[in-house]
């Protein structure tokens, strides 16, 4: 990616955060206070997630599951019992994303790239593969549209850890190197655009 892709990505990114905030703030609010009130803890869920050169950075989502004992895992399925229930609403309308926009605002994720891991998976990156690590995480891209049945997925697999981290993420690796390689703002709108209509 050249540097005047990643100026024009970067303008894009900071005018259309800013214009969706605005739009969308009163729904981030609402969607927040829905989730405190369900969970009993603050409707917005911060967790470390590994950005742009293996940088950590908090990402902001609403709060869309409860603290059950005995659950430790970051896998998610679809019928994983800590998922509230208008958790659920909030997950398959991808409303739980929306404070991602600060994230974007902030300059540490983009609307389009290879969606921010937890550690253990993105910073354990070696050779070229290292090259998702060069530009900023995304709130969508095109690992983020296959995989937009991934808790469906994973619920259908006798070991969910070990099919996202031997099958899933692979897959999510090829996906979002080949993004990088052929970057173009037309990509990321069409990405975008493809986000709204599926979901």
């Amino acid at each position: 990616m050249t540097l005047f892709h990643r100026i024009q990505k970067r303008s894009f990114d900071l005018t259309l955060s800013v214009v969706g905030l605005l739009l969308l703030g009163w729904l981030i609010v609402l969607a927040a206070l829905t989730a405190r009130l369900e969970t009993g803890r603050s409707g917005f869920f911060l967790q470390d997630r590994v950005g742009r050169e293996g940088r950590l950075f908090k990402i902001v989502k609403i709060r869309t599951m409860r603290h059950i004992d005995g659950y430790n895992t970051h896998v998610t399925t679809k019928d994983d019992p800590r998922i509230s229930r208008i958790g659920k609403f909030w997950r398959k309308t991808k409303i739980d994303e929306l404070p991602q926009l600060w994230n974007v605002l902030k300059g540490e994720m983009s609307f389009v790239g290879p969606r921010p891991d937890i550690p253990g998976f993105a910073d354990r990156l070696r050779g070229r593969d290292r090259i998702l690590l060069s530009i900023r995480p995304g709130i969508t891209g095109p690992a983020t549209l296959k995989f937009k049945d991934e808790e469906q997925i994973l619920a259908l697999q006798p070991d969910p850890e070990k099919y996202n981290r031997n099958v899933i993420w692979p897959e999510k690796v090829r996906l979002n190197i080949e993004y990088i390689d052929n970057y173009s703002l037309w990509n990321d709108i069409n990405f975008i655009l493809k986000t709204v209509i599926q979901f």
